[in-house]
């Protein structure tokens, strides 16, 4: 006994498929960017290398609970990245400079937040104990400022590059 299904109807793009979202592509890269950073932090400071915890001014088990919100924070915001870039992606309107440039930026907001607002301003923790910090400050925040710079340059290039629409304006294929 033969069986006929009807195929599935095949959907149709979105009205916008192909119009490239720098915008979206960066955010969507600053929520990974601050992700990978936060995983960065807590896997080889916390974890690997004992220096600190996200929060040192308790006990022990307190320290270990904060690291654990760390890290769940800085997995949401991977996760959430990459639904958005998931989402582009479907569209069409991915900007992979956009994209590059929006983690490097994320990466480098929260290496400078970590740096300047948690270890001095609110001294949650500092990069480690028991040495000079100076170094260890200097290097931490130069770091974060060569990450922004790349970023904001690499931001600035996709919104003069891939302005949205430009393919269907200029009547070319859009983007796959």
């Amino acid at each position: 006994m033969a069986t006929h299904s009807t195929p599935a109807p095949r959907r149709r793009p979105p009205p916008d498929y192909g119009m490239v979202r720098p915008k979206r592509s960066v955010w969507s890269g600053v929520l990974i960017g601050v992700g990978i950073a936060a995983f960065v932090d807590e896997t080889v400071f916390h974890q690997l290398l004992h220096w600190h915890h996200f929060y040192d001014k308790s006990t022990p088990g307190a320290g270990l609970v904060s690291d654990g919100l760390f890290h769940a924070f800085g997995w949401l915001a991977v996760v959430t990245g990459l639904m958005l870039v998931a989402d582009l992606r479907r569209r069409g309107a991915l900007s992979g400079v956009g994209l590059t440039g929006g983690i490097l930026l994320g990466a480098g907001f929260f290496q400078l937040y970590d740096g300047t607002v948690q270890h001095k301003l609110l001294k949650l923790h500092q990069i480690r104990y028991h040495v000079d910090l100076v170094p260890y400050d200097w290097t931490w925040n130069v770091l974060a400022v060569i990450l922004l710079a790349v970023g904001a340059v690499l931001v600035r290039r996709s919104s003069t590059r891939e302005a949205p629409g430009t393919e269907a304006a200029e009547g070319l294929e859009p983007r796959r």
